[in-house]
């Protein structure tokens, strides 16, 4: 059962989004089922952290035509996210800040990265500003938002997950769940929306 709590985000905390692309949701290219859903939820936390002016990082999949994550490369998945095309842009609708950090990943041709912090320099980014505490959602749950948590928590961050504002691929029909449980045993401790809603501000 998950744990009820309050909590309002504070100095040290960061909101890390992760992969809102459009090749991620229904109608792109590797879309995730219900992935549109996690963007209004996620609008309410983005809104939150500018209220207490909290930094916000987002991840984003930045590969080359030629990536070795595609099928034509002998890789698991159709092209997608593809540098500089539509399926590699923001969601639609979601209200990311002009200030908000971009970080890119798997941007070049001979490696994949589904951490936020496999060969980029987000642990870094996250130290300078004194960040201890990461609430990580996104897309996927069993993908890249799992990878991106337990990297998090390898660097030594305390890790809450968004679970109303992460949804999988589930190649395997209980993949999401067992990310959930894997990343709950390894210390991330899952929060929704009504906890910070029902904070003080």
């Amino acid at each position: 059962m998950r744990e009820q709590t309050a909590l309002t985000p504070t100095e040290g905390d960061a909101l890390i989004l992760v992969d809102l692309q459009r090749d991620f949701l229904p109608g792109g290219s590797l879309a995730v089922a219900e992935g549109d859903r996690v963007i209004p939820v996620l609008n309410h936390y983005i809104e939150r952290f500018q209220a207490h002016d909290l930094p916000i990082f987002a991840t984003r999949d930045w590969h080359p035509a030629n990536h070795c994550s595609f099928q034509a490369q002998g890789g698991p998945w159709p092209p997608h996210c593809i540098q500089h095309s539509e399926g590699a842009s923001w969601a639609p609708g979601l209200a990311l800040p002009a200030a908000a950090r971009i970080i890119s990943k798997a941007d070049s041709p001979a490696q994949d990265a589904y951490s936020g912090f496999q060969q980029t320099d987000l642990a870094h980014q996250l130290r300078q500003r004194g960040c201890k505490r990461l609430l990580i959602g996104g897309l996927a749950t069993d993908y890249c938002v799992l990878n991106t948590v337990l990297d998090a928590l390898k660097e030594g961050f305390e890790v809450l997950l968004l679970t109303d504002g992460i949804r999988a691929v589930n190649v395997q029909p209980d993949d999401g769940a067992r990310a959930i449980e894997r990343m709950q045993t390894a210390g991330a401790r899952p929060i929704e929306l009504t906890d910070l809603n029902n904070a003080t501000p």
